[in-house]
């Protein structure tokens, strides 16, 4: 069960983090971007943050899964090292983005509330957790990086729960404004159980 969800972790994080690649093959109607406003498309600092956002979130979703491999980590640390600061970059880049792209979220105030909380969260655990990296505290590193890769698994699961908020609630938009919370909240709840139990060192 455990390398079940192991590979089932890799797959999500590895299919979700080359999807960004979709956006760059079709016009600024496509996927979420079909719900914002001509104005808003015809932004080129909104364009610009919006592809920012998902390159880097990405880049980062399809590194940051392999960080919590212990076997692999252990042997190969020079690596770890290297792919962390890989991970940390494309964080900081796309956490910014995304915290501006935030305040044009689709439905008002709660989506926007949601999607800046979640930007502002993961750059803080983020920085925290590189902070502790650099100062040897390997224990508070762990922790942090845990809830930061937490929250950049929201990317996968939004895409998880929207279609069926969608099917379920009948509209886009009550579906959206939930999603902006339940796609990192549970996962941060959950990771904090894991990591309390001792199963957050991957």
């Amino acid at each position: 069960m455990k390398k079940a969800a192991w590979v089932l972790f890799g797959t999500l994080s590895v299919l979700i983090g080359i999807y960004p690649v979709v956006y760059f093959m079709n016009d600024n109607h496509f996927g979420l971007l079909g719900s914002k406003g001509e104005a808003l498309l015809g932004s080129a600092l909104y364009i610009l943050g919006f592809y920012g956002h998902i390159a880097f979130g990405g880049l980062a979703l399809l590194v940051g899964w392999l960080q919590f491999g212990e076997k692999w980590r252990l042997h190969n640390m020079g690596l770890h090292r290297n792919v962390g600061k890989i991970y940390v970059v494309s964080v900081l880049i796309s956490g910014i983005c995304g915290f501006f792209i935030g305040f044009h979220a689709t439905g008002g105030i709660i989506p926007v509330s949601g999607f800046i909380s979640l930007s502002v969260v993961w750059l803080t655990t983020t920085v925290l957790g590189f902070d502790a990296a650099r100062k040897g505290q390997i224990e508070k590193h762990r922790r942090f990086m845990v809830y930061s890769y937490a929250s950049c698994f929201a990317a996968v699961t939004l895409r998880i729960w929207l279609p069926l908020l969608e099917m379920l609630l009948g509209n886009f938009l009550d579906a959206y404004r939930i999603v902006a919370w339940l796609a990192w909240v549970p996962n941060l709840i959950v990771n904090n159980k894991s990591t309390v139990n001792g199963m957050g060192r991957g």
